[in-house]
C-alpha cells in the first residue's frame, strides 16, 4: 500500500465545492462496489476528495458514483493521494478527462445541490445535510437537469 502525503504547496487550478454526498466507489479492475459509504469532501473540474473506509493505492484507477443523483453518471480518475485520517482515509481522485460532459454535469448538480441547502438554511432556518439536501433537489429538479441530458 503506497501513501503520499497532500502537496499543499501548489495552488489550486480549479475551485473546490465543498460537500458531503454519498458516493460509490468502484476500482476499474473490479465489477464489485468497493464501497458503498464513502463522502465526497470536495470537487472540482480538476478531481475530487473524498473519505473512504480503507485505502486505495497511488495511480490506482476508479469510478466514483453518485447514485442519489443518477444511477448511471460515473465521474472516473486516478488516486493521486491517500493519507489516513480519524474518519478513514482521505481520498484524492483526478479525474481522467476534466473536459467530459458527463463529469461535468454532476460537478454542476452538486455545485447546485450546496447552493439549494444554503439557501433552504437561510430562507427556511432549515438546516439539511447534504444528502437531506439531494434528496429534496433531486426530487423537485431532476425533470430539470439530469447528468445524462
Amino acid at each position: 500500500m503506497k501513501f503520499k502525503q497532500k502537496d499543499t504547496s501548489e495552488i489550486r487550478k480549479y475551485v473546490r465545492q465543498v460537500t458531503g454526498i454519498p458516493v460509490e466507489v468502484t476500482l476499474d479492475y473490479s465489477e464489485n462496489i468497493y464501497a458503498d459509504d464513502d463522502t465526497i469532501t470536495n470537487i472540482s473540474l480538476g478531481g475530487l476528495a473524498l473519505v473512504a473506509e480503507d485505502p486505495l493505492d497511488i495511480g490506482e484507477f476508479i469510478q466514483v458514483r453518485c447514485p442519489i443523483l443518477n444511477n448511471q453518471a460515473q465521474l472516473s480518475g486516478k488516486v493521486i493521494w491517500c493519507e489516513k485520517s480519524l474518519r478513514g482515509y482521505e481520498v484524492g481522485l483526478e479525474f481522467n478527462d476534466p473536459t467530459q460532459i458527463e463529469q461535468l454535469k454532476i460537478i454542476e448538480q452538486i455545485r447546485d445541490i450546496e447552493q439549494f441547502r444554503t439557501q433552504v438554511a437561510e430562507q427556511e432556518g432549515r438546516h439539511l445535510s447534504s444528502e437531506q439536501a439531494t434528496r429534496e433537489w433531486v426530487s423537485q429538479y431532476t425533470g430539470n437537469f439530469t447528468a445524462t441530458e
